[in-house]
């Protein structure tokens, strides 16, 4: 069900569902959070978001689907591209997906991806990636959907939101 519809339906009711448009304020503020962390892990690593090579691991809506109307990652990868990073992607159910007015190719999860990027950000845990070896192989690995929760992985690599 639609929040906003159940938010009006509230209110013809009597009811004011400020919770709904909470939750939607913050859902709105996450894409700029997460290329603010992604910034910020660099930085530490004496590394500028302008120029760095970014690999995005999933980019589709939710794990194991192709549909990426409604993600936040295309809203991540246009922030960190307006900020000079070089992005790549990888999604196995979204072998293309148009970016502004760019169509973009997803590329392999490869050993060779991996070590190449500066920074690997989870925007969708699918469940193809082996979130180990890509913290394993990458230089710094942000994950923003707790992929790696549990896992035993390179603390000094891996920044979790």
């Amino acid at each position: 069900m639609d929040p906003f519809y159940l938010a009006w339906k509230m209110r013809l009711n009597g009811y004011e569902a400020r919770f709904v448009h909470l939750a939607d304020e913050i859902n709105c503020a996450m894409p700029a959070y997460v290329v603010d962390m992604v910034s910020e892990a660099l930085n530490t690593r004496r590394r500028c978001v302008n120029g760095a090579r970014i690999l995005v691991l999933g980019i589709a809506y939710k794990r194991g689907v192709g549909d990426t109307r409604e993600s936040p990652a295309l809203e991540i990868m246009a922030q960190l591209r307006a900020r000079g990073a070089l992005v790549r992607y990888a999604d196995p159910y979204v072998p293309v997906t148009v970016l502004g007015d760019e169509q973009l190719k997803a590329v392999p999860a490869s050993d060779e991806q991996l070590t190449a990027s500066d920074c690997v950000l989870v925007l969708t845990d699918h469940p193809d990636f082996d979130y180990a070896r890509a913290a394993e192989r990458a230089p710094l690995l942000v994950d923003a959907r707790n992929a790696t929760w549990g896992m035993t992985v390179p603390d000094d690599r891996v920044i979790r939101l």
